[in-house]
């Protein structure tokens, strides 16, 4: 049986569609990134949920825990996924880490689509491995959001890559790994943030209008 965990839920209740959100390795569910884009989402009439993988705890607790081995975050997130059921009205996704984890189960789970907010293709100064492997046939629509300085993922990397016709990648303009722009910019964080979320709310939206 699936361990209790909590969900954080933003958002109207009777929303059509759920953006299920998951964090990336070194941040919680409630970090003020993962806090930002999940209200955001909510003001524009999505509901959101957002949970914590099990090593999570320990690193509340002040301990230094490494994320869990791939498999149980993929067996976490098939759980969050039958926990709030309704498939077809489900969008899966995250940052970083809870993204990535999210695409690997995303056929299999039968959800609606996918949304990534600053994709790992690779660690920084290293090679995709098989970071981007299972990419090439992914079938679920999927949004990835990217700043143009991601260490993780530029789009000169991206251009080398080859992804499924499925999977759309937008940039948000001098954001790293989380989106933060340079101050020289002219740019702001929250500036990069909010076009992020208009991205994916109507990313979700289109899905959900072609199911309809």
């Amino acid at each position: 049986m699936a361990e209790q965990r909590k969900i954080l839920f933003d958002g109207p209740k009777k929303a059509p569609s759920t953006v299920v959100l998951a964090h990336g390795a070194g941040a919680p569910m409630d970090s003020p990134f993962m806090n930002e884009v999940a209200e955001d989402l909510g003001a524009r009439g999505l509901r959101v949920a957002r949970f914590e993988f099990p090593y999570m705890a320990s690193r509340r607790n002040g301990g230094k825990k490494p994320p869990d081995r791939e498999s149980r975050l993929r067996e976490v997130w098939l759980e969050v996924i039958e926990e709030l059921g309704d498939r077809d009205r489900l969008f899966i996704g995250g940052k970083s880490m809870g993204g990535r984890m999210a695409s690997l189960v995303a056929d299999e789970a039968g959800v609606r689509g996918l949304v990534c907010f600053g994709y790992p293709f690779h660690a920084p100064g290293k090679p995709p491995g098989d970071r981007i492997s299972h990419l090439k046939t992914l079938r679920t629509p999927a949004l990835i959001i990217q700043g143009t300085r991601d260490s993780f993922g530029t789009p000169e990397d991206i251009l080398m890559y080859e992804l499924a016709p499925s999977i759309r990648v937008a940039w948000i303009e001098d954001g790293d790994h989380s989106l933060k722009p340079r101050a020289k910019s002219g740019r702001t964080e929250r500036q990069n943030i909010e076009e992020a979320v208009v991205l994916a709310a109507e990313f979700v939206k289109e899905q959900t209008s072609r199911s309809a």
